[in-house]
């Protein structure tokens, strides 16, 4: 049957991907077929903007077990164990109804991990939202953080931190992307495959129902004025199901039953069952009469392209079929034989035994587009970069500082971070808001993981290639702050619309500078997201590919925090002396600006050296307290310092170091990558410094944690009390809530 204009609109397909589909099977597909292009070749599933620019990722590592292209990316931690990660986005079903579209995007992201034979042990965040004062704001980081954290602690998963941060660019379409970390045994990983011909598809969890269809369609488009119009693509989720379907499948993974396993997430059945035909380079036939359905008289279409919650695709051994199933009922899970393998190479769909959909399987998959889009650079970068940013007026210092840190990019989270249990399982060593990352044990042994996520969107949009390569370098300088060795990557690319030429040069751009601080730090990328299409009405978000990265800590025992410990610790400025205004949190905060001027660029060679010293000094002991230096400059990060034990805030007396050719408030304010804040018991200070001279890492004494004011010498001396109340305070007073 030939398809209308209309119709082909409606599945987000062009009429040259219509033609191409045509050319590929030999003639006009029908209207289930046409769903089953529709929705693997949606840019959420098939990256047909993104993947080869997706290629420039270093993506292999002796650490590395699995990369790119399964459910998860898994590295080995040694003594056999293994962590599989994934940083993954909801980001328009969570503006559509952003309790559902949050909660469902951790239920997937989870369904990654354990389908890879992972146990998850953490979690974390990367939320964007609207400016404070937009009307829908507060009620998407309301309906959001109640989704995430019900999800999460229903299935008593940990979520250990994360970042949040505010733009108007955002009011439109707010970003939630989540982070699951899971463990696993390195010689029993399970992967996404449908092999061996005969061996049975088994469908198990949740039954169907019509929630959720075209929901990769959905992901794979902008928002209009009646965005909100999408709601019945957005799926419901259920924790307590997902809890029973974790441990069905942890316990078949410990048995020989199973060949393949695929969560049924974007796309639902067509995704799961012909992906994984198409790693193996075999062939299915399906038995729609089989899937158990939670609405009667559903049709094939909706059958195939349902987005339901809680399901998984199991490929079984013939002859343990009825163990699978005996395991499933054990857990209440809803479990049924939809079909097997074969060797045709084709997806033959039955429908009470009658044929309604028959298609070679490499045009679904292989066979999808890519584009190779045109770019251009954006003629607001010269105007940008011209502005003048050194020489606008500054504000007070107490003024400028109390008021960055009460802006709620900046203060303290805690309402957000109070909504989850951060403390499940027990694992969890150093949660949000104590440290530059986080930190969770493995099992019983004592080297712990530590996860960082990071990315500011100001500096992106800025410069996508410098930007985007500090996000990395910034997500493993957290981890080293902690004392971690990275061992892998994971990301969340949310763009605006590739059609855009500037908005697709800003992706490669922002590519081509994560790879290059990949490369650099030999950091190798194991898995990923592209999100794009973040935009309503024309209008885009900041470019924002948020970066996550795993690190091993050899002894959790022998880390630290960021908050300072005791009085008469020295202080040390490590990194160079320097900082830019363009594109700061100061230039936002105090001339409303998001951008403007040029970021500081980054020197490789200071950042591995202060990386590396940061590792092994926290490791050898010699430090109190890490903490880098990133959004607000060098005043915000010592406030933070401060006041980051709650219990007991600690002042500090101190001298600035040589302005050089900065002024103060480019000393004070300016952000630049390779900087951190550190103390350490006086006693320790020569051999700190000594191994700063090993590795050319310029290093400044500034003064010694003591009282309760802080006080720089001919530039500040506020009350510690009065920090603690702008950065404790200043989130819920910007939110109301």
């Amino acid at each position: 049957m030939k398809h209308s204009p209309q119709t082909l609109a409606q599945h987000g397909l062009t009429q040259e991907e219509y033609a191409s589909i045509i050319q590929q099977i030999g003639r006009e597909p029908n209207l289930l077929e046409l769903g089953l292009f529709s929705v693997l070749w949606s840019e959420h599933c098939c990256y047909k903007s993104s993947k080869k620019l997706l290629k420039r990722f270093p993506t292999q590592a002796p650490q590395v077990l699995v990369g790119p292209g399964e459910n998860a990316g898994v590295v080995s931690i040694g003594d056999g164990d293994a962590v599989a990660f994934k940083l993954e986005s909801h980001n328009h079903p969570s503006y559509v109804e952003p309790f559902q579209g949050s909660a469902t995007g951790v239920g997937g992201l989870v369904r990654d991990i354990f389908t890879m034979g992972a146990t998850p042990i953490a979690a974390m965040s990367s939320l964007r939202f609207g400016t404070p004062e937009h009307p829908k704001t507060a009620s998407l980081l309301k309906g959001s953080a109640a989704g995430m954290s019900f999800y999460a602690n229903t299935m008593g998963l940990p979520c250990v931190g994360g970042e949040l941060s505010f733009d108007a660019s955002y009011n439109g379409n707010c970003l939630i992307n989540a982070f699951v970390l899971g463990l696993l045994r390195a010689d029993n990983i399970f992967k996404g495959t449908a092999s061996g011909v005969g061996n049975a598809l088994l469908y198990v969890g949740a039954k169907t129902g019509a929630d959720g269809i075209h929901g990769a369609t959905m992901a794979s488009a902008e928002f209009g004025e009646k965005g909100a119009e999408n709601t019945p693509t957005v799926q419901a989720g259920d924790p307590f199901v997902e809890k029973m379907l974790m441990e069905a499948c942890l316990e078949l993974f410990q048995t020989d039953a199973l060949v393949g396993i695929q969560d049924m997430g974007a796309a639902g059945l067509t995704s799961s069952s012909i992906e994984m035909a198409s790693r193996a380079g075999s062939g299915l036939v399906l038995e729609l009469s089989q899937v158990p359905l939670r609405q009667p008289g559903m049709s094939a279409y909706e059958i195939m392209l349902s987005e339901s919650q809680e399901r998984m695709l199991m490929v079984a051994k013939q002859t343990h079929t009825t163990q699978v199933l005996e395991v499933c009922a054990k857990w209440g899970l809803e479990a049924a034989v939809v079909g097997h393998v074969t060797d045709s190479g084709r997806v033959v769909i039955r429908e009470a035994g009658t044929v309604v959909a028959d298609l070679p399987i490499a045009p679904l998959t292989t066979g999808a587009p890519l584009l190779e889009r045109p770019t251009q650079r954006p003629s607001r970068l010269d105007t940008e970069w011209a502005l003048p940013v050194d020489a606008l007026p500054s504000k007070p210092v107490e003024q400028t500082l109390l008021g960055l840190l009460a802006t709620p990019s900046i203060a303290d989270k805690a309402w957000l971070y109070s909504q989850f249990d951060s403390g499940a399982g027990l694992g969890t060593v150093l949660d949000a808001g104590k440290a530059d990352a986080a930190l969770v044990r493995v099992r019983h042994a004592s080297k712990g993981l530590a996860i960082s996520i990071d990315c500011n969107a100001r500096h992106v949009y800025a410069d996508p290639f410098e930007g985007a390569q500090q996000a990395v370098a910034e997500c493993t300088r957290n981890l080293a702050c902690v004392g971690a060795t990275p061992l892998g990557l994971s990301d969340c690319l949310n763009f605006g619309s590739p059609e855009n030429p500037e908005i697709m040069w800003e992706i490669s751009e922002a590519i081509s500078g994560m790879a290059k601080a990949c490369e650099a730090l030999e950091v190798p990328v194991i898995s990923g997201n592209v999100s794009l299409f973040n935009e309503t009405d024309g209008k885009a978000i900041f470019p924002t590919p948020i970066v996550a990265a795993v690190g091993l800590v050899p002894d959790v025992a022998q880390t630290t925090g960021m908050a300072f410990k005791q009085e008469g610790d020295s202080l040390l400025w490590l990194g160079p002396i320097t900082g830019a205004l363009g594109a700061s949190a100061w230039l936002q905060w105090t001339h409303a600006q998001s951008a403007g001027g040029k970021l500081a660029p980054l020197d490789w060679k200071l950042e591995k050296a202060l990386q590396h010293v940061l590792r092994q000094a926290v490791r050898e002991g010699l430090l109190s307290s890490t903490h880098d230096m990133a959004e607000g400059g060098f005043l915000v990060t010592l406030a933070e310092c401060c006041v980051a034990d709650k219990e007991k805030p600690l002042g500090a007396r101190l001298q600035l170091p040589p302005q050089g050719k900065l002024s103060l408030t480019q000393l004070l304010f300016g952000e630049a990558p390779s900087r951190a804040l550190v103390s350490c018991h006086p006693t320790k200070r020569a051999a700190l410094e000594a191994l700063c001279q090993s590795h050319a890492l310029p290093c400044w004494h500034l003064g010694e944690t003591t009282g309760q004011q802080l006080c720089i010498e001919g530039t500040l001396n506020l009350p510690i009390a009065q920090l603690s109340e702008a950065y404790n305070g200043g989130f819920a007073k910007a939110l109301g809530i």
